[in-house]
């Protein structure tokens, strides 16, 4: 029997995402609450050891930081989203990691403050991407035929660059065709979609405009 299970969310968090898809994903009950981070409840800040979203309560027992709450969603029901195989799946939680730090760098490009910041960010993207591009070889997810834990992780990351592209062409993906198509299957995916509101990119747009950054120049 699986313990009760609430998910402490905020509406665009990509690290909440990465959580609620695991959750779709292996079909696992879970309640959620949203929060307004940026005027955060007394009850959160105190059992969040670092104010962050996601919080999983366990039976009323706290546990934070994403990729922990996914494998433990993982481990407490069958048919696992990671590979059997030791090494694999300790490759897999590399690129996890490597995901985690492509969102700071998503970050760091639509909070640049001036045109020569931007413009270094935005290519430290494209060689990111690149090297993302040399690790697929597998479709149509990063392992083959099956979705896995680290798709979960980079579904989120996706969106941002979906995002961007609508504002105008910043040549994320011109030399990345297997992340390209990873990505389109990656965001027609139940699970991916459910994972987010409807109205997400409007939203995003929202905070990206409030940045007072370069990218919300170009936006407006």
């Amino acid at each position: 029997m699986l313990p009760k299970l609430k998910l402490i969310s905020h509406t665009l968090c990509p690290y909440v995402q990465r959580s609620l898809i695991t959750v779709l994903e292996k079909q696992i009950p879970c309640d959620r609450e949203y929060i307004d981070l940026a005027n955060k409840p007394d009850w959160f800040l105190k059992i969040s050891p670092l104010g962050r979203v996601p919080l999983l309560l366990v039976d009323g027992e706290v546990l934070f930081e994403s990729a922990v709450i996914c494998e433990y969603l993982d481990e407490i029901t069958p048919d696992s989203l990671h590979p059997p195989d030791a090494l694999t799946k300790a490759k897999h939680r590399s690129w996890i990691e490597f995901g985690s730090n492509l969102l700071a760098k998503i970050a760091g490009f639509y909070a640049a403050k001036d045109q020569e910041t931007f413009e270094a960010k935005r290519l430290d993207l494209i060689a990111n991407l690149e090297l993302l591009e040399s690790q697929l070889n597998a479709v149509p997810f990063f392992a083959g035929e099956k979705f896995s834990l680290i798709d979960a992780v980079y579904a989120p990351i996706f969106r941002y660059f979906v995002a961007f592209d609508r504002y105008q062409n910043f040549v994320f993906s011109d030399r990345t065709p297997k992340v390209n198509a990873w990505r389109e299957v990656l965001l027609q995916r139940p699970s991916v979609q459910q994972a987010v509101a409807e109205n997400y990119y409007e939203l995003l747009d929202e905070f990206l405009k409030k940045r007072n950054s370069f990218l919300t120049e170009l936006i407006k």
